[in-house]
């Protein structure tokens, strides 16, 4: 299917590093972070009633809970954060906390039920060091990938037989044959390999089509891979820096996409904003961290 995007802006918020756009069908709205600033956002799909609160310890990645709590990334903590009471609520397990020159990254919760996180090499010299993990609800915590650099991407296929992950200083995209039961990984293949100008692949959705989504951070563009790895279309973005895609509405065709605002951008640019498109195809509904016994 090939299509064009139109994009426009639903939020001027300016973050630093917008990141981790996840859609709540419960709220019918749209919760995200903003690493630069420590913050985590909510704002309808409409651009309306956008809530920020500052988190101590950082705000990397999130994601939903079965009870209504959000699942959150911290620079090297996993805790769980209750909107409604704008708090952490608990914490989940610590990861790498004796490591000062990583931080947790890309998060998701899979079709296991577990929150699913990377980490990245945070200094100018990146090497790859960093790991990607599975967190189950009990808080153990597992190393599932090694050497990584900048840990990105994560993604399933509808029916939670396929991970994506990718490493956006590597700068790669793989793919695993993933088992939905028990988390287990098998089957690694390099679907694509990408550089500056084909856009090093930032955060990541998947389609009802099994195809990828992939925020090419360095090009302004977001591309998308069919499951077998062959770029199928790619789509200029307003912005220089789009970061991460996900699908949101009641039939999951509201493609919205965060940015980041890369130092000394014009005034007038919108970088640092969440802009939404509508998508021909759905997208793939996300996930629940099982958190009903916590």
């Amino acid at each position: 299917m090939s299509f064009d995007l139109t994009f426009e802006c639903l939020l001027d918020s300016r973050c630093d590093v917008a990141e981790s756009p996840v859609f709540d069908e419960r709220r019918n709205c749209l919760f995200f972070v903003d690493i630069g600033r420590s913050a985590l956002h909510r704002v309808d799909l409409s651009g309306a009633g956008h809530v920020e609160w500052t988190i101590e310890g950082g705000a990397c990645s999130t994601g939903l809970a079965r009870s209504g709590r959000l699942v959150l990334a911290q620079r090297d903590r996993v805790v769980l954060f209750d909107p409604d009471a704008g708090a952490v609520t608990r914490e989940i397990a610590a990861i790498e906390p004796d490591i000062a020159d990583t931080r947790l990254n890309d998060g998701k919760v899979g079709p296991d039920g577990a929150f699913w996180v990377g980490t990245m090499h945070d200094v100018p010299d990146r090497r790859p060091v960093a790991s990607l993990y599975r967190v189950s609800p009990e808080g153990a915590v597992e190393r599932k990938v090694e050497g990584v650099v900048c840990s990105n991407g994560l993604a399933w296929s509808g029916d939670g037989s396929l991970l994506f992950h990718s490493d956006s200083r590597g700068a790669w995209i793989d793919r695993w044959q993933f088992d939905p039961a028990t988390g287990a990984l098998s089957g690694r293949r390099r679907l694509a390999s990408l550089d500056e100008a084909s856009g090093r692949p930032d955060g990541a959705a998947t389609d009802a089509e099994a195809h990828y989504w992939s925020a090419g951070v360095s090009a302004g563009i977001v591309n998308r891979f069919s499951p077998e790895g062959r770029l199928v279309g790619t789509h200029r973005f307003p912005v220089p820096a789009p970061t991460m895609p996900c699908f949101a509405g009641p039939d999951l065709k509201t493609l919205l996409v965060t940015s980041l605002r890369p130092a000394g951008i014009g005034k007038e640019n919108r970088s640092g904003g969440i802009f939404v498109a509508r998508s021909p195809v759905a997208g793939v509904a996300v996930h629940r961290f099982d958190d009903r016994w916590i």
